[in-house]
């Protein structure tokens, strides 16, 4: 099954991120963001299955936490960019 990954800049930023799903009924888990998605140092992502992108997103904006960028992990293992 595919998920996304919510990118953050920082370890709080993620946490915040992860709160704000969570309180909102949507499970989120952290991670350190895999150095292909990284790109500009040290970043974490926010893990949420596909059927909670939608949701997630309007979560997040109305908390203020818009994400930097997003990402689908397909099931053939690749990362693609997801346009939001």
């Amino acid at each position: 099954m595919p998920y996304y990954f919510i990118i953050c800049r920082s370890l709080t930023y993620a946490q915040r991120t992860a709160a704000a799903l969570e309180r909102a009924g949507i499970s989120a888990q952290i991670f350190r963001s895999p150095k292909s998605l990284a790109g500009e140092g040290c970043s974490y992502v926010v893990k949420i299955a596909q059927k909670h992108l939608t949701k997630g997103l309007q979560v997040l904006h109305q908390a203020g936490l818009d994400p930097k960028r997003v990402f689908v992990f397909n099931s053939d293992g690749r990362y693609q960019e997801v346009a939001f």
